[in-house]
């Protein structure tokens, strides 16, 4: 929370005229969706500073671009919270709410910010996939759904949670879209096209 807040105060010097945000970012979306996007993290520079996950950033450049094309949301860009997004049948979350140094959370910051991830999950009442955006968001997901033994985590993983006790969801896995993964070639947009054509297949299913 004290290093949000300095980089609240310190900011970046190409956003120098902006008022971050500052404080922990919520999830937002379509409350009827029956699509859950969950990252890691606000970014430090991004959600830190205009205050909704994913915008303003280079990761979330791809994520919207990826949402646009599968039809969740209205334009493929998200640069403030009035730049007119809007998302349907879909809604984005982190299961950490402040932005850690080094995008790095620590336990009791993943463990103070579960209770909130929790409630966004039970706000859904249409749920029936999740997006997992990364391994520290999958770790996440598996730990509020129950899933015990955790499948491996890698892109393109399926993992149906009827077992864990809730019937009708699917939890499908992608490679963050993180600068590290987008710029090595590690995730590339038709990966991420796939993932989220199966997303809307599962969750367009009768």
């Amino acid at each position: 929370m004290e290093w949000r807040e300095q980089v609240a105060r310190e900011k970046r010097a190409a956003y120098r005229d902006d008022t971050y945000w500052g404080r922990g970012v919520p999830g937002f979306g379509d409350a009827e969706a029956h699509l859950l996007v969950v990252g890691l993290a606000p970014a430090a520079h991004g959600a830190n500073r205009t205050g909704r996950m994913f915008t303003g950033d280079r990761s979330g450049d791809w994520l919207y671009r990826g949402l646009y094309r599968a039809g969740y949301a209205n334009q493929p860009e998200s640069t403030d919270l009035d730049d007119g997004l809007v998302l349907s049948g879909a809604f984005i979350t982190s299961p950490v709410k402040c932005a850690p140094p080094a995008n790095k959370p620590t336990a009791d910051e993943k463990a103070n910010c579960a209770p909130y991830f929790k409630r966004e999950v039970a706000l859904l009442p249409n749920l029936k996939v999740i997006v997992a955006l990364g391994g520290i968001g999958y770790a996440a997901v598996c730990a509020e759904m129950g899933v015990r033994p955790r499948p491996k985590f890698g892109h393109g993983v399926e993992v149906p949670l009827d077992e864990a006790g809730h019937p009708g969801l699917t939890l499908l896995c992608s490679y963050h879209v993180s600068q590290q993964n987008t710029f090595t070639g590690r995730l590339t947009e038709p990966m991420l096209d796939s993932v989220f054509a199966r997303a809307r297949e599962i969750g367009t299913a009768e």
